[in-house]
């Protein structure tokens, strides 16, 4: 019980110190993810919103398919990610295995189809209402997804928040299309594996209390942000 103890308080010295790696790690997490969740909600947020409103055959089908894909491992994610940048893959003379790039890519790909679920089951129940609203006043249909974003911007802030903290907390894709290097694609979810492994708890604690610390700041501002809306 000492040694965890010890480790908080290890843990809290390196944060009001600022040490220079976890600064990095933090920084680098922070760039990442932000990077693949703006991605991720330009793409999914309209194809979301389009198809919640759209009548086609076959829709509960597709809906069961895109609940499904929300929850895909990260692990699948990244090493169909590796196998495409590597060598022998069809992308591998871009050589971005290993990058940050490769990172970005890879949460991009896992969390598309988390956000577009998300908009997508959020337009189909509370769509149809904005929908005959914007067809009354003679909308076409890009202005009735753009009026339909508009007014339901706060639930979809709040999944643009939920999307990054599933990025931000994820190890499987940025351990394997990453390879964890120090100083270069190393972030706080592979370290945190990493000194778990090492025994080194103070910084595995350190950074543990950072990831609490970004998600709590992420969705305080939407909180805010809603209650002044």
């Amino acid at each position: 019980m000492d040694y965890i103890i010890q480790g908080f308080k290890e843990a809290i010295n390196l944060l009001i110190s600022l040490d220079r790696e976890v600064l990095l790690i933090v920084s680098l997490s922070i760039i990442v993810s932000t990077s693949a969740t703006i991605l991720a909600s330009l793409i999914s947020i309209p194809l979301g919103v389009y198809f919640g409103i759209k009548k086609f055959k076959g829709k509960r089908l597709f809906s069961r398919i895109t609940y499904t894909l929300m929850s895909i491992p990260s692990v699948i994610v990244g090493l169909v990610v590796a196998i495409i940048l590597s060598r022998r893959g069809p992308l591998g003379y871009l050589d971005l295995l290993y990058t940050k790039k490769a990172m970005i890519i890879a949460q991009t790909l896992l969390v598309i189809p988390l956000v577009f679920g998300l908009t997508f089951g959020l337009t189909k129940s509370r769509g149809d209402v904005i929908e005959k609203v914007a067809f009354t006043l003679g909308a076409n249909k890009w202005d009735t997804i753009i009026l339909i974003i508009r007014e339901l911007k706060i639930d979809i802030l709040v999944n643009i928040a939920t999307a990054f903290s599933r990025a931000i907390s994820e190890v499987g894709a940025v351990m394997i299309v990453g390879g964890n290097i120090k100083g270069y694609t190393r972030v706080i979810t592979t370290t945190i594996s990493m000194m778990n492994s090492m025994g080194d708890y103070p910084m595995a604690i350190a950074l543990g209390i950072i990831l609490l610390l970004i998600s709590f700041v992420i969705h305080s501002i939407i909180y805010s942000y809603s209650q002044e809306d």
